[in-house]
């Protein structure tokens, strides 16, 4: 398995500053994302959350590695009770009145060689999450 990072890019058509929204502020994140008891896009700061499949829920472990305002932000992400670390980061670029997103999914290579935690599973769920639920959330919000 090559341990080459997944990455997506979007892009929307709002200000960056709308699309760090989006991606900083709990409260919106909760309508397209996770509902996050907590979060602050301060390095340190930890958050978890659970999702996973229909089969089996997860608790994500995570805590703020990076923090560039209104561009940058990366975060590790890490299972409860299993092996591995990886590392998302979310990457705005400012196009006018459009933002490119990229997001990068680095270290899947760390987890369990089992289906939940398989390339294609974040493939899916990211291509979802950036593709479908954020862009839909941006476009009405």
């Amino acid at each position: 398995m090559k341990n080459e990072p997944f990455v997506i890019e979007r892009t929307y058509n709002v200000p960056a500053e709308k699309v760090w929204q989006a991606i900083t502020d709990k409260n919106k994140m909760k309508q397209w994302y996770f509902d996050l008891k907590e979060f602050k896009p301060e390095v340190g700061f930890e958050f978890t959350f659970i999702g996973g499949s229909e089969e089996k829920q997860y608790v994500h472990l995570c805590k703020i590695t990076e923090v560039i305002p209104g561009k940058k932000l990366t975060h590790t992400w890490q299972y409860d009770g299993y092996p591995g670390e990886s590392f998302v980061t979310f990457e705005l670029f400012d196009e006018g009145d459009k933002t490119k997103l990229r997001l990068t999914h680095a270290g899947l290579e760390t987890f369990p060689q089992e289906k939940d935690f398989a390339k294609e599973s974040f493939s899916q769920g990211w291509t979802y999450i950036i593709g479908k639920s954020l862009a839909e959330y941006l476009e009405k919000n």
